[in-house]
């Protein structure tokens, strides 16, 4: 058999790819290279067709792959459309994963726990030396829109405090660290939380937001670290997996 190697002892046999991942790569390239721009309608399947001289079902594959990874939109009886990339998008791509690996591996939920703490105290010491007027009046009135949301459906006040947390990361005026925040909760709201854990807890809530925007308003760094590591040492019982 070591005809079939080559010097390097490794296999020289060529791999046939599948027409499919040929488009996938050229569509790929189309917009990479701005060809093609968000907003733009994809060509048509005959156009595509014609141009890479290949048949309906390669196009079709190649256009569900970019659906699925965010990089198209899919709409019946609408044309394809390019969208635009940013990071909240590949946040959301990241959703089916985290929901497999949460429910997989249940440590991983203590890890995110882990990182959310880390993530948290980072950020609310840069909200608390960057925060304008703007800002704290804009935490101010999220703490009064979760307050509104007492009694009743414990849900609209789960998502008003995560509302409260990734406005905190807003004030970093970084896209990236707002879509890992506004990730995070998801993934810990939506797929591992005990409603039922809320009960009886939402004054102490509001209590904690209300003072982690004080020490925001005051910047105080260290303070507003203190106050928001009590918080997230106090809540972290709220997160439980959801079997």
């Amino acid at each position: 058999m070591s005809f079939l190697l080559g010097s390097a002892g490794k296999s020289e046999r060529i791999v046939r790819r599948k027409l499919s991942d040929q488009v996938l790569e050229r569509l790929r390239e189309m917009i990479r290279s701005g060809e093609l721009k968000p907003g733009d309608a994809m060509p048509s399947e005959r156009v595509l067709m014609a141009r890479f001289g290949v048949g309906r079902p390669a196009i079709r594959e190649a256009l569900q792959s970019l659906h699925q990874t965010g990089l198209v939109s899919i709409t019946h009886g609408e044309r394809t459309r390019v969208n635009a990339i940013d990071a909240e998008t590949f946040f959301q791509q990241s959703d089916d994963i985290a929901r497999l690996l949460l429910n997989v591996a249940p440590a991983t939920l203590q890890h995110l726990k882990e990182v959310r703490t880390m993530f948290e105290l980072g950020v609310v010491r840069v909200a608390a030396e960057r925060a304008t007027a703007t800002d704290i009046a804009d935490l101010r009135a999220a703490v009064d829109l979760q307050r509104s949301r007492l009694g009743g459906d414990p849900l609209p006040f789960i998502e008003a405090d995560m509302q409260f947390h990734v406005r905190i990361a807003a004030i970093s005026a970084n896209p990236i660290i707002t879509a890992a925040s506004q990730a995070m909760l998801r993934w810990l709201f939506e797929y591992h939380t005990s409603l039922l854990h809320w009960s009886g807890k939402e004054e102490v809530t509001l209590g904690e937001h209300a003072d982690i925007v004080d020490q925001i308003a005051a910047h105080a760094p260290d303070a507003a670290v203190a106050v928001m590591r009590a918080h997230l040492d106090r809540s972290r019982e709220m997160y439980v997996r959801a079997d």
